[in-house]
């Protein structure tokens, strides 16, 4: 798949996981240092935001977004990963007021951006994950996913919520 950053083309570093796929079960480390597992069955929904760094405006406005969305959904559980260290996401959370959701770092490992294919290997970017939106549902399958053709956009909130409902 191809993505691109303020239009110049950017390779990802593996295959992007699809529609209908299964979700690779992958831990990752939340803000108070436990980890957190994301994809498999859970017996609800996920919904899994992966933005380059929560320093970044566009990263900023995808999470306080779905913060809002996931005050509203009784069904999903909803993550926001990024390689951001558990410290920065910790803080960038009290900034914000964010509550709703959980912030998880692929830092150490890189174990979720390899499953997911969503590893930028090219662009000033390289190195970090690109920005997207997976939708797991209860029995593990990959239900929905936006891989945002420009690095730089917003992903389409509604449809990603839309296959939950």
């Amino acid at each position: 798949m191809e993505v691109k950053f303020k239009g110049t083309p950017a390779k990802l570093s593996a295959n992007t996981i699809k529609s209908g796929d299964n979700a690779p079960k992958v831990k990752l480390t939340a803000k108070d240092l436990s980890q957190v597992e994301v994809g498999g069955a859970s017996g609800s929904y996920q919904i899994i935001n992966v933005v380059p760094s929560l320093d970044t405006g566009v990263c900023a406005t995808q999470t306080r977004k779905f913060n809002e969305e996931a005050a509203k959904l009784a069904n999903a559980k909803v993550y926001v990963v990024s390689l951001d260290l558990p410290f920065a996401q910790g803080r960038f959370c009290s900034t914000e007021g964010i509550d709703n959701l959980t912030t998880l770092s692929d830092f150490s490992t890189k174990d979720f951006g390899k499953a997911y294919g969503l590893i930028l290997e090219s662009s000033p970017l390289a190195g970090l994950l690109t920005r997207a939106v997976i939708v797991v549902n209860p029995e593990g399958k990959v239900s929905y996913v936006e891989v945002c053709e420009e690095i730089t956009n917003e992903p389409d909130y509604q449809k990603a919520l839309a296959s939950i409902k």
